[in-house]
């Protein structure tokens, strides 16, 4: 069985978490339950469900926790853009978290597509 963290997916996924969580720190705390709470969750929700597709094989179960992360990573795009036009993100930080987050969903899209057309 391969490991998901051989998955560049996943790293990517992994890599976009740990940028979000960094980014968020300076987020004002009235935002603790909103903005902050829905962006990590949204981060951490890709990589958890590349992991947990990666052991159901490649077969439909892996390609439907696949879109399940490309959801995500479409809500972080627009979450993202979002706190930057409150002023959370400066534009430094922004252009690097949209052009991650628009990079993992293209590579998303690539891997369902080839195990589509592998079954």
């Amino acid at each position: 069985m391969r490991s998901f963290k051989d998955l560049k997916v996943w790293q990517k996924g992994h890599e976009l978490t740990l940028a979000i969580y960094r980014a968020t720190r300076s987020f004002p705390k009235d935002e603790m339950y909103g903005m902050t709470s829905q962006l990590r969750r949204a981060a951490a929700s890709i990589p958890a469900n590349i992991a947990e597709g990666c052991v159901r094989g490649s077969g439909p179960d892996f390609r439907r926790f696949l879109q399940v992360a490309l959801g995500s990573a479409s809500e972080i795009e627009y979450h993202i853009l979002l706190s930057h036009e409150l002023g959370y993100l400066d534009k430094s930080q922004f252009e690097s978290l949209s052009s991650s987050a628009i990079e993992l969903k293209r590579m998303l899209t690539s891997f369902i597509q080839k195990l589509i057309a592998e079954s």
